[in-house]
């Protein structure tokens, strides 16, 4: 555990200088309940707020369907302004095929993370990505199946620490990890991938405009970013600490940014 500072006291005896702000003030207008039950420092919320976010920026938001799979973010499909199907674990790629071929003027997303993508659903999205389907899909990753217990998924870093790896996943017992990103990047059916993060603002910012990227590229084909997100529930780290251990825990491969990009004209 690390010492918090202590933080600063606010004066009442004399009224503010500026207007108060509530929390629903900074609420996205795609979110009707700003508040959320998952645990403190978990970084699903801000990598859902950029995503809707981006949907909104877009003006997509009156024709947009987002699939849902199964984990701890699915507390949230109740809370979006925007249609929500939910999907059966690691479906929601087929799922949304089903959408966008019978609805083509539809932008159909999903919603996923790394267990329900990469563990329950890998041949779902493999195969998307190899048909071309013209949908964009978002992966939460955070290395842990977090809904059922908080052990590792098929994803998880080599040394990070889950519910079944407390002395960090290693190799030799436990297999190496699937990088989803840069395998559907190999498919020709793909047409942007990319690999964000949200544990700090700086991410965050550029995390939204690979959002932005993807959402635009599913007009031609299939679309992906991963983003990488914080569980210090699941880490067994402080709240505070969660952000460097996700740096910590990222594999050397697992860079930042644009992945593969078909739609840029070449030179």
């Amino acid at each position: 555990m690390t010492d918090r500072p202590m933080l600063p006291i606010i004066p009442s005896a004399t009224a503010p200088t500026r207007p108060a702000t509530l929390l629903h003030d900074r609420t996205p207008d795609l979110i009707d309940v700003g508040a959320h039950q998952l645990c403190p420092g978990c970084g699903e919320p801000v990598a859902l707020r950029a995503i809707v976010e981006a949907v909104a920026e877009l003006d997509l938001t009156r024709a947009c369907v987002a699939v849902f799979g199964i984990g701890c973010y699915t507390a949230f499909s109740n809370n979006l302004d925007i249609e929500v199907v939910q999907a059966l674990h690691g479906r929601a790629p087929s799922v949304a095929t089903g959408l966008v071929r019978a609805r083509p003027e539809l932008t159909v997303l999903t919603v996923q993370g790394d267990g329900d993508m990469v563990n329950e659903g890998l041949q779902e999205v493999l195969h998307a990505a190899a048909r071309g389907e013209r949908i964009a899909c978002f992966m939460l990753d955070n290395g842990v199946l977090g809904e059922t217990g908080g052990h590792m998924t098929a994803a998880t870093p080599l040394g990070q620490r889950t519910k079944n790896t407390l002395e960090g996943r290693d190799a030799a017992r436990h297999g190496h990890p699937i990088e989803l990103s840069d395998l559907v990047a190999r498919l020709d059916g793909t047409r942007y991938v990319a690999r964000g993060a949200v544990n700090s603002a700086v991410n965050v910012h550029r995390t939204k405009k690979l959002i932005h990227g993807a959402l635009r590229a599913r007009q031609h084909g299939f679309a992906l970013v991963e983003i990488l997100t914080m569980c210090p529930t699941g880490w067994f780290v402080d709240t505070t600490e969660a952000p460097d251990y996700l740096v910590q825990r990222r594999g050397p491969d697992q860079i930042l940014g644009v992945v593969k990009d078909t739609t840029r004209p070449t030179t």
